[in-house]
């Protein structure tokens, strides 16, 4: 019996602490007797006593005229401030700005910067069926249709009265490109805002309040673009290691050469598994040129592999330096083998070592 009563008290003190409304959680707890206090002379020295010196340390600064003058005692929110999280790779903020907005640094060349942002901004808003009432690429602005957002978090089991709460917002969108086109701004404003609860109709809100639904929709923007980063980049990682098929043919300047059947940009770092595998190291590379700075070293083994079978994975090469040029040729792409004066090699050298790249190239999930 004592169990039980001692439950429903339980019972009963949760309820009541759990029925807060949402705009009493952003208030200050305690009293407001500080409202009212007026303030107090300056205390008086005696003539015939030395004034002590008086430090301005903790002096309360004036009320400036633009002040607010109802943002006091109750009125005031203490919700925690509305911050934008840079969570893409080459994103950042601007510190001290009051807009939603956040920086974006090109990084992955596959496509222009403006066109993954973009990309991921109607991804999202397809992700949650919010439709796109204006949308001019030329002009860099996006506006979305109302998002209806029916929340429910100040509605428990032990609250037995329930307040009919629908909000809708509309967003703009902004995209300001620099002249180079590596660098983008994505600015979010709250263009419409409307809120019932029950029979009432909220249409204003003040600065603080749109940021923080700026600031929101921003956030989500960010999380959907740095999940569709990671998962491409998962993509390409297994792309890269299931390896390419490849033949041979010749470059644009009609030298002998190696065509494998990918893009560039998955060929590229696949090679570089490959050289390592097959003996190379790699010296110097520049990747917006193509050229690899190479010197044959011989495949790694141990000398007990050695004492019981022959190493075939020595290419019949001088332990030198070489050059290799990578080149886009269409959807595949072509490297060349060339001498450290970067003179092709010769057809019948370039077809002898062929069978060695070819297996490398191809092997799904290269072992290096």
């Amino acid at each position: 019996m004592a169990r039980s009563a001692i439950l429903a008290v339980c019972l009963v003190v949760g309820g009541l602490a759990g029925c807060t409304s949402l705009e009493e959680r952003q208030r200050a707890n305690g009293d407001y007797d500080y409202v009212d206090v007026k303030e107090q002379p300056r205390y008086k020295v005696p003539s015939d006593l030395d004034t002590p010196i008086l430090q301005s340390d903790y002096d309360i600064p004036e009320v400036g005229e633009n002040a607010p003058k109802d943002q006091i005692g109750d009125q005031i929110t203490v919700t925690s401030p509305s911050l934008v999280l840079p969570l893409v790779a080459g994103s950042h903020v601007e510190e001290g700005l009051k807009e939603a907005t956040v920086w974006f640094d090109q990084i992955d060349d596959s496509q222009p910067l403006d066109t993954a942002i973009w990309n991921s901004v109607i991804s999202f808003l397809d992700d949650r069926d919010i439709g796109v009432v204006n949308f001019d690429k030329s002009a860099n602005l996006l506006v979305t249709d109302w998002m209806i957002i029916e929340p429910d978090q100040n509605n428990s089991w032990f609250n037995w009265t329930r307040t009919d709460r629908s909000i809708g917002r509309r967003f703009e969108f902004n995209l300001d490109i620099k002249p180079h086109g590596r660098t983008a701004k994505l600015k979010v404003k709250l263009r419409d805002y409307l809120e019932t609860v029950g029979e009432d109709v909220i249409a204003d809100l003040s600065f603080e309040q749109s940021r923080r639904n700026e600031v929101e929709i921003l956030n989500e923007v960010i999380s959907h673009y740095e999940k569709q980063v990671r998962l491409e980049d998962v993509k390409r990682i297994r792309q890269i290691r299931s390896g390419f098929a490849m033949e041979m043919g010749f470059n644009p300047n009609g030298d002998p050469a190696y065509m494998v059947d990918g893009q560039y940009d998955l060929v590229w770092p696949r090679l570089l598994l490959v050289l390592r595998k097959l003996g190379f190291n790699v010296k110097d590379l520049d990747k917006s040129t193509g050229l690899l700075f190479v010197n044959y070293g011989g495949a790694e083994s141990s000398w007990w592999d050695n004492l019981f079978t022959k190493n075939d994975d020595q290419l019949d090469l001088e332990k030198t330096d070489y050059r290799i040029q990578v080149r886009k040729q269409g959807p595949k792409t072509s490297f060349t083998l060339l001498s450290e004066e970067s003179e092709p090699f010769e057809v019948n050298k370039v077809t002898e070592l062929f069978p060695a790249f070819k297996e490398a190239m191809g092997t799904d999930n290269l072992d290096i």
